[in-house]
This record gives structure tokens, C-alpha cells and sequence, in this order.
């Protein structure tokens, strides 16, 4: 199949790439960096290089294309002069007019948890509404949306408040267990869904290990050599507070906090009605590639 992905060579889209390739089909990548052509086509696939804004450049590279995977770029927390909430929702825009101009039928769309509502989730009510962009297509566009759970590498922005405070200090913690899950297993089920048939409108949450906030503590505790790790919780305004005194975004500080919140209450709810199978890599493999940031 040919076959159009967009996340350059990110944490999800260069396995996925690379999966697809072995397995023989043909791969455009889009990437918004000139520089990373080289290392595009090394991997064997072809390079289209250009803006998710630009709805002509889409338009171009998907036509013809039998599946086209999309992703909204990840941004900068500590970048004042974006918008999150529009960032995201233009370049959706710009999705939906390029599929409805070069006729792609099949698409698959990563979102997130928390996609399921616009209603006390913080900034993953953004997914939301990106969501319903893309629903808006006719009904003859199959779309497949891929919800994963919390990223492992999530984890490493844990890594200050270990060395300067000695604790994981977050505004939500406890001993209920939480999903995360890794970019390898989303790439993983994104390839197995590209080659299924597609029909209709579909939802697949993905997730690869469930632990506590207190497992999380003792496991990585363990592994770089603190054993008496402990997973602290404050209140949300002095979690936010403490967001924006080391220089976020003031949107991403309060929209980061609402949704760590929602952790406390509604976040999980429709993931919990639609449990996925776990993926390979548990927390105990990722711990690995923690210990080894923290001690580098």
C-alpha cells in the first residue's frame, strides 16, 4: 500500500515507518525540517518536506495515497507566543481540507485520552475538538482514532524535582492504578490497524502497562538507586504556580494542571468502558531508559 505519515521521524512515526517499510510498503513521510530528508530516505522512505498549514502541500502529497496517518505535532511548553488550543485545531483544519481534496479515503488520526470530552480534562480537550474536525468529513472517509494514555517519556520531566527536591511532587498521586504507555506499542498498533480493513468510524485506546503513582515511585526509585523514592502530592494552584515560576506557557501550565486533575476524576472513564489489550513494554523496561537519562 502507499502509504502517508505525518510526525516526521518522531517517537511514534520512525517506528511506525520503519515497520511499514520492512513489511514492504511505500512510505511518504512529512516532515517540516529540510534537514531530515537524508535520514528519511535512509530509512527507505520517501521525503515530502513542508507545513501542515500549507493545505495545497497536503493536498499533493496525500493524492493517490491508499492510507494516510495524521498527528498534531507536539509543542513547546515554555513557547509564550503560541496558542495551544488553535494551534492544533488550524492544522486539523488544514487536514480536513487536504483529505477532502485529494480524495483519501482511509485515514487513521492519533489523539489522546481524554478525547472522549471537551468537559474537565484540561488541554486534552483539545483532542476533542480536533476529533470533531475530522468527523465533520463525509461519511465515505473511514476513520480509525487512536487514543493512547500517558507516555512513559512523560516521566522523565520528573527527573528536576528528584535531584533538587527529592521526590516526584505532582498535583495527583495516590495508589490507584493509571495507564501509560509507550511510543514502540502505539506504533505497533497503529501498523496492525493500517492493515485492516477500514469502515466506518472506529476508536482504539492503546495503553502498555497500569501502575500506581506509588508504583511508579518505588520502581523508579529502585532503579536509580533511591529506594526511599516517595510520589508527593500538592494542591493544583501550587503545581500550576510552580509550572509557570520556571517559565511555561501560562495556557500550558493551567491546561497541564486541569488535566492532571482530571486524573482525580473523569479521565479515565470511557477508557475504562473500552480497556484495550496491554501492549510488550511494561514500566519496568522503560525504567531502563529513565535511570539512564537521570544519570547522564
Amino acid at each position: 500500500m502507499r502509504i502517508v505519515i505525518t510526525g516526521s521521524l518522531g517517537h511514534i512515526s520512525k517506528p511506525l515507518a520503519t515497520d511499514l517499510i520492512a513489511k514492504g510498503h511505500l512510505v511518504t513521510v512529512i516532515s517540516s525540517k529540510a534537514e531530515r530528508q537524508k535520514e528519511i530516505e535512509t530509512i527507505g522512505a520517501k521525503a515530502a518536506i513542508g507545513s501542515l498549514l500549507d493545505t495545497h502541500f497536503l493536498a499533493s502529497t496525500f493524492k493517490g495515497a491508499d492510507v494516510i496517518y495524521l498527528m498534531e505535532p507536539p509543542f513547546n511548553f515554555f513557547d509564550h507566543n503560541i496558542d495551544i488550543q488553535n494551534y492544533c485545531l488550524d492544522i486539523a483544519k488544514s487536514y480536513a481540507q487536504a483529505i477532502l481534496q485529494s480524495g483519501v479515503m482511509e485515514v487513521i488520526h492519533l489523539s489522546s485520552i481524554g478525547g472522549h470530552t471537551d468537559k474537565g480534562v484540561g488541554m486534552l480537550a483539545t483532542h476533542h475538538l480536533v476529533e470533531n474536525i475530522l468527523k465533520e468529513l463525509p461519511n465515505t472517509v473511514s476513520i480509525k482514532t487512536m487514543r493512547p494514555v500517558g507516555f512513559y517519556y512523560n516521566m522523565l520531566a520528573f527527573i528536576p524535582t528528584i535531584k533538587n527536591a527529592g521526590a516526584i511532587i505532582q498535583n495527583y498521586g495516590g495508589d490507584e492504578k493509571e495507564p501509560w504507555v509507550s511510543p514502540l506499542d502505539i506504533a505497533a498498533a497503529i501498523a496492525e490497524e493500517i492493515e485492516k480493513p477500514f469502515d466506518g468510524r472506529t476508536v482504539r485506546y492503546i495503553a502498555s502497562d497500569e501502575v500506581s503513582p506509588n508504583e511508579v515511585a518505588t520502581i523508579l526509585g529502585k532503579i536509580i538507586d533511591k529506594p526511599d523514592l516517595k510520589w508527593n502530592i500538592i494542591p493544583d494552584k501550587q503545581f500550576q504556580d510552580n509550572l509557570i515560576n520556571i517559565g511555561f506557557n501560562p495556557q500550558a501550565a493551567k491546561g497541564l494542571t486541569e488535566m492532571n486533575a482530571s486524573r482525580r476524576n473523569n479521565l479515565y472513564d470511557d477508557y475504562k468502558q473500552n480497556k484495550p489489550t496491554l501492549g510488550k513494554i511494561k514500566l519496568a523496561e522503560f525504567a531502563k531508559e529513565f535511570a539512564a537519562a537521570y544519570n547522564c
